[in-house]
Formats: C-alpha cells, sequence, structure tokens
C-alpha cells in the first residue's frame, strides 16, 4: 500500500521565475490563475496556501524582479565618483536589460500595471510607489554629489531626478515597442547632453 505523506516541497524561486515571467509579458490583469497555475506547475488552491492569491503573488514577484532584474541597474551606484557617470551607467544598463533576449522586452514595473480605474488599485498603487523610487533613487543621488560639489548647490535636482526618471521609464514602453538595444543606447547618450543645462543655475528652483 502506497503510505501518505506532505506533498514534494517546490521550488520557490523556480515557481516565481515561471509567474514572473507571465505578469512580464501579459500584465497583471491578462494573467490568469489558470495560467499561473499551469506555468508554476501548482493547482490554485496550492499557490493561494503558498503565496495568499493572485495580488499577493504579484507582490512576491516584484520583490523578485527587483532582486534579480533590477540590481543590474540600480546595485552600487556609489561606486561612481560622479552622480554623471552613475546616470549614465542607470540609462545604458537600462538599455542593456530592456532587450536582453532571454526575458521579455522592457520593464515589469512599467508595463505590468492595471488601469487605475481597473478592479486592482492596490496593485497599481504597489507600482506607482516603485516607478516613484526611481525618481527617489535619483534625487538622493543628486543631493549626495551636491554634498561633494560635484552639482551646484542651486541646481534643481528634483527636476534633473524627474527627467532622468521620464527617461528612464520612456526607454522600457520604447523597447516593449521593439526598439533596439543601440537605439535606446542613443537615446541614454542623447539624455546626457542635457546634464550642463540640468546642472546650470539657470534652472534652479525658484
Amino acid at each position: 500500500m502506497a503510505t501518505r505523506g506532505r506533498p514534494p516541497a517546490f521550488d520557490r524561486d523556480n515557481a516565481l521565475d515561471k509567474a514572473l515571467g507571465l505578469f512580464w509579458e501579459r500584465g497583471y490583469d491578462n494573467t490568469s490563475m489558470a495560467e499561473l497555475s499551469a506555468a508554476m506547475k501548482l493547482n490554485p488552491p496550492s499557490i493561494y496556501a503558498a503565496f495568499g492569491g493572485k495580488e499577493a503573488l504579484f507582490d512576491e514577484v516584484i520583490a523578485h524582479y527587483n532582486k534579480h532584474h533590477g540590481t543590474l541597474i540600480w546595485a552600487d551606484l556609489d561606486r561612481f565618483k560622479h552622480p554623471k557617470d552613475a546616470t549614465r551607467h542607470v540609462l545604458v544598463a537600462s538599455a542593456n536589460a530592456y532587450t536582453r533576449e532571454d526575458t521579455p522586452h522592457g520593464c515589469l514595473v512599467v508595463l505590468a500595471a492595471p488601469q487605475e480605474n481597473s478592479n486592482h488599485a492596490t496593485v497599481n498603487q504597489t507600482l506607482c510607489s516603485h516607478r516613484r523610487s526611481v525618481t527617489k533613487t535619483l534625487r538622493n543621488l543628486y543631493a549626495e554629489g551636491q554634498r561633494r560639489g560635484h552639482i551646484p548647490r542651486n541646481a534643481n535636482i528634483d527636476t534633473m531626478a524627474t527627467y532622468y526618471a521620464t527617461v528612464q521609464i520612456g526607454m522600457s514602453i520604447q523597447a516593449r515597442d521593439g526598439a533596439t538595444r543601440e537605439e535606446l543606447i542613443a537615446v541614454a547618450d542623447a539624455a546626457m547632453t542635457t546634464w550642463p543645462n540640468l546642472t546650470s543655475t539657470s534652472l534652479a528652483r525658484r
């Protein structure tokens, strides 16, 4: 007689990878529990037991994405001596990450959001918070640059952070629409030519 026991343990990281691939390619609203169940090789009750439902699973997928993909762009920015070099790294690394052949193009955090008036407002809020963190990270980088004398004290670092965050997020959409790595690096280079104007005292906060 076969003995009954606990079901075999599943590989949580592998399951998250499978869910990540679906959410990244299809977006939150267009990914069904049936598709997640098939990809993760877990039945829906097991998904609920392990992750707490679709929204909770998505939250964990976002954390998994940031850990394994976001670090390619954002890790160790303090290794750069000048914030301009760190900014160019962010843009070029984004171009590289968004056009990899082994993942969907673009950024999950930018592309997976439901509409604001959908039934998943909390998901939208979570992704909005992550996108806003891009601006916050860049602003902190530029504030440190001011402290070290790399950026003039009266430069408008809020405008700088918003501008480069807008470029970086826009690159994600362009990548999903078919822009090549070379095209996105050209965008990064073009954006960096604005650095002297953005750090100019003429854009200082009034």
